[in-house]
């Protein structure tokens, strides 16, 4: 009957044992010395030794040897490896995890070994037992007899009592290094007479996240199906991953902002059979090696790539912002992390082509952006009522200031508009631009086409279109004159669905700035403004 790699080559003695130097290294000196503890707690992640430490800890403990033990050949060792022997007993909390069954373990404590020299307990997954269960430990686990060991072992030590932590020894497995797994997996494959190249161990060990376990189990899948020898490629395609050339030119298409080609090109790749939550993390990958790559001197020293591989990196980074990469990271780790507990995830997928593409070239601020009031010259000059929690600048004046803001009304939400005047600041003249102009868009046209758009994502932007209009297209920005403060306030609140229906229809992403008609400049009554804020809302608005 076939074994799998990891079940066949689990490790007999402690000099095979893979990345856990420093625990092999305490292990050894007390069963050389006979200072060996009375429990023991193994911690960390999956397939990283914990399981097969503890068997030759019990081995080393029974090992019948004169010289280094365990030695793996005597009786006892051979009986250990084979599960029979009577006085290493493992258990697993997952499945006895109530207190009947720690109350059966404690009775059985009593009795002295029965072939061996000490009685060892391994209780795998230790975190897994009812809060009851670890109470009736406590006692056994403290002053077990003189030749009984405990050694428990868990990957999720923070669900362990403080009272358990503090009677038992605690050794931490870490995450076994990638050149580690590389040579293990080597020195397998080549006592088995198989040919795997290296960069296929390589992207192995990087799939294996420090588990030797879970490289052991990628490795066997890898040989069951090779046919002469086991490549890159192959391993890419029982992974279901993808390689560096699908990432560079997915990459390029979302700087490009392709969004319609980038869809394309991932559908492509999902039928190949690519799979999607893989996809997500090997891309927050690339853009990870992104970034190494701009600001080292040496990547290769970390990437562990090849020199062709790493210039193909660099003249890409070369041509991207470091905000680009940002966001690249930021979005598909927020994005993988929610594909974790989605039915959907090739949804969410492209949900972060399409924003990384909106947002490709682009410099954004973090934070929403401020009301800004642009007039359309000098004489014109208004102010602009800003929006509650935010520093809203007003229009600009030539020299007098700003007139003062009417009393306060109340807005939709029923928070209060400031009437302190604000100070307006100097600005170019920047909608003396015309539909007219050479090269300038037709404002009114894209206006009615942003509402058209707009009132299928959010029905109540309908009250902006009425009372506001498209006045100016510049380079960066678009001008929007409001007839009132609070439709001024309004659109402040859907600034980024109106920013984005303009991108949409002038190709480009612009910043809104909000202008108060001249018209409406003059001082009102609060009472006029909440009966205008009535007629549009349809509610009662009233002054306090």
């Amino acid at each position: 009957m076939y074994r799998a790699l990891y079940r066949q080559y689990r490790p007999e003695v402690f000099e095979e044992v893979l990345g856990q130097d420093h625990i092999v290294r305490i292990l050894q000196n007390q069963i050389a010395t006979g200072s060996t503890s009375h429990a023991y707690l193994f911690c960390g992640t999956r397939g990283t030794g914990k399981t097969t430490t503890a068997r030759l800890l019990a081995k080393g403990l029974n090992c019948l040897s004169e010289g280094q033990r365990p030695c793996g050949q005597c009786p006892n060792c051979q009986a250990i490896k084979e599960g029979s022997f009577l006085d290493v007993i493992e258990i697993d909390a997952a499945s006895n995890r109530g207190v009947d069954d720690v109350r059966e373990l404690r009775e059985s404590v009593k009795y002295p070994p029965a072939a061996g020299r000490m009685k060892v307990y391994i209780i795998d997954e230790v975190h897994m037992l009812t809060t009851e269960a670890f109470n009736a430990l406590l006692k056994t686990l403290e002053e077990p007899p003189e030749y009984v060991t405990f050694i428990l072992a868990t990957t999720e030590v923070h669900k362990l009592p403080a009272t358990v932590l503090s009677r038992c020894m605690r050794l931490d497995f870490k995450r076994v290094p990638e050149a580690v797994l590389i040579k293990g997996m080597s020195d397998i494959c080549a006592a088995l007479g198989i040919n795997v190249t290296e960069d296929a161990l390589r992207i192995i060990a990087a799939n294996a996240d420090g588990s030797v376990r879970d490289g052991l189990s990628i490795l066997d899948q890898c040989i069951a199906g090779r046919d002469e020898q086991v490549t890159a490629d192959d391993v890419l395609e029982f992974l279901g991953a993808s390689g560096a050339e699908d990432f560079l030119e997915l990459t390029d298409m979302v700087r490009k902002k392709r969004t319609e080609e980038a869809i394309i090109f991932l559908s492509r790749l999902l039928e190949d059979g690519k799979d999607v939550r893989q996809f997500m993390r090997d891309w927050t990958g690339h853009y990870r090696n992104l970034l190494l790559v701009k600001y080292m001197r040496n990547p290769e020293t970390v990437l562990g790539m090849s020199a062709e591989n790493i210039e193909r990196l660099r003249r890409q980074a070369a041509v991207l912002e470091p905000e680009d990469i940002n966001r690249g990271i930021m979005e598909l780790s927020s994005m993988s992390n929610e594909a974790r507990w989605s039915t959907q995830p090739r949804i969410l997928l492209e949900l972060a082509i399409v924003r990384l593409c909106m947002g490709a070239g682009q410099i954004r601020e973090l934070t929403e952006p401020r009301f800004v009031d642009t007039p359309a010259s000098p004489p014109d000059a208004v102010s602009a009522a800003p929006v509650p929690a935010r520093t809203v600048p007003a229009a600009p004046a030539p020299a007098a200031p700003a007139p003062a803001v009417p009393a306060p009304t109340e807005t939709e939400q029923g928070a209060p508009i400031p009437a302190e005047p604000v100070q307006a600041a100097p600005a170019p003249d920047v909608l003396a631009q015309t539909p007219d102009t050479p090269g300038s868009f037709d404002c009114e046209d894209i206006w009615n086409k942003v509402f058209e758009d707009g009132e299928e994502e959010k029905g109540s932007i309908y009250i902006i279109r009425n009372s506001a209009q498209l006045t100016s297209i510049e380079e960066k920005n678009f001008t929007v004159t409001v007839n009132n403060e609070f439709i001024g306030n309004l659109a402040e609140k859907n600034r980024k669905l109106l920013e984005h229906l303009v991108e949409k229809h002038t190709g480009k992403f612009r910043t809104m700035r909000i202008v108060l008609a001249k018209s409406a400049r003059e001082e009102k009554p609060a009472e006029e403004i909440a009966a205008a804020a009535s007629d549009l809302l349809g509610i009662k608005v009233e002054v306090k």
